[in-house]
């Protein structure tokens, strides 16, 4: 039984154009392609860690090389499919930009893209993580992507398209890739969950998508380990003890207390965190998140927000507040005492919301310097 087990992330991988979740944007125009006949010989997937760009890239191969294809709505039993979905097809190549720097493989891909396609209409190469490649593997790869023949077509897929050569990517189609919003992560989980027979309250599925940072694979990836430390049910407070995560109600807790000014319940709060055993890193990314919300929420209602536990603040005071969070995340993250960095960070931020632009001071000053000779004026004549 042991070596039939698949981790979630391997099995619940996409495998048709339906299963991609959110992104819409790449899917329809991929679709609308292979429909159409306008098929480009280079494409380009950018986005985080996680969110598809690979699996886009198999999908898109299987679309290409499937029985009676090119076709958007292939059949993924289809044998030609499930080769390439099993690494197995002869057409459709993978390289790891990652290893070896991949030289060897574009050289040995260049003298292979003259052949015609021995199972399926198209050669495919996907290059992953192709800003890994080594100069010398990018400049064997530029004349062949320059003028490809007919029958090859090239998918890459990197997470930092600043490394890729601009000669690269001006020959590809790009595609952007976002981070997977929190409600469609919970929503593929649900799924997952049941069906695997797995009891998880909404809480805690709340919790895993906050911690995935928009990545669906991380998502799944902390879903097994949650079931491998829960078993069949999976509550809030396991996922919150296994990341060392603070509770959404203690972030809301320590934001209001940040809000109000209040030191003494900032320090108290935490001290509990951090005798929890909690990551205050992570914390202060939350309470970051939590800040910026109520910002937003103030420039919607013209200036002011009390979406911090009731207490009333300006645009101006919630841009500070956050901006002082922001600065102390270096000291947080990288100092060696982390509790006294984050309750200094969190003390100099209410001291910065607390304090009065001095550009607005003046305009007061100046508003209130122009009234005043007035009411003088007045005092003489009555005299």
């Amino acid at each position: 039984m042991s070596g039939t087990y698949q981790v979630i992330a391997r099995k619940w991988r996409p495998q048709t154009f339906d299963d991609v979740v959110g992104q819409e944007h790449v899917v329809r125009t991929l679709k609308n392609a292979i429909t159409r006949g306008r098929i480009a010989h280079a494409y380009l997937f950018v986005g985080p860690r996680g969110t598809g760009k690979t699996s886009t890239a198999r999908i898109f191969a299987k679309a290409l090389n499937c029985t009676d294809g090119p076709k958007a709505d292939f059949d993924p039993k289809d044998p030609a499919c499930v080769s390439i979905a099993e690494g197995s097809h002869l057409d459709v190549v993978e390289i790891d930009g990652a290893s070896n720097n991949g030289v060897d493989q574009v050289r040995d891909l260049r003298d292979t893209v003259r052949y015609a396609p021995a199972q399926g209409k198209f050669k495919v190469y996907i290059i992953d993580e192709v800003h890994m490649l080594s100069a010398a593997a990018f400049n064997a790869l530029l004349k062949t992507l320059e003028e490809p023949p007919p029958h090859v077509k090239f998918v890459f897929a990197t997470t930092d398209p600043q490394k890729v050569l601009p000669t690269i990517v001006s020959r590809c189609q790009r595609f952007d890739l976002k981070p997977i919003p929190n409600d469609l992560i919970v929503e593929r989980l649900k799924r997952i969950a049941k069906d695997e027979k797995i009891k998880i309250t909404d809480a805690a599925l709340a919790c895993i998508a906050r911690l995935a940072d928009g990545g669906m694979r991380d998502a799944q990836s902390i879903l097994d380990q949650m079931i491998s430390f829960c078993g069949a049910e999976i509550s809030e407070p396991d996922v919150l003890d296994v990341y060392g995560l603070v509770a959404a109600d203690k972030i809301a807790a320590l934001a209001a207390a940040l809000a109000a000014g209040d030191h003494q319940q900032i320090v108290a709060i935490v001290d509990e965190c951090d005798s929890g055993g909690r990551d205050l890193v992570r914390l202060l990314i939350d309470l970051q998140a939590l800040v910026r919300m109520a910002l937003l929420d103030a420039i919607a209602k013209g200036g002011k927000s009390d979406a911090l536990g009731g207490q009333s603040l300006s645009t101006e005071q919630l841009t500070r507040l956050l901006d002082g969070l922001r600065e102390g995340e270096g000291s947080v993250k990288l100092g060696l005492a982390e509790k006294i960095n984050f309750e200094v960070t969190l003390l100099k931020a209410v001291e910065a919301s607390r304090a009065r632009a001095i550009d607005s001071l003046i305009k007061e000053l100046a508003a209130l310097a122009d009234e005043a000779p007035a009411a003088g004026g007045d005092e003489k004549k009555k005299g």
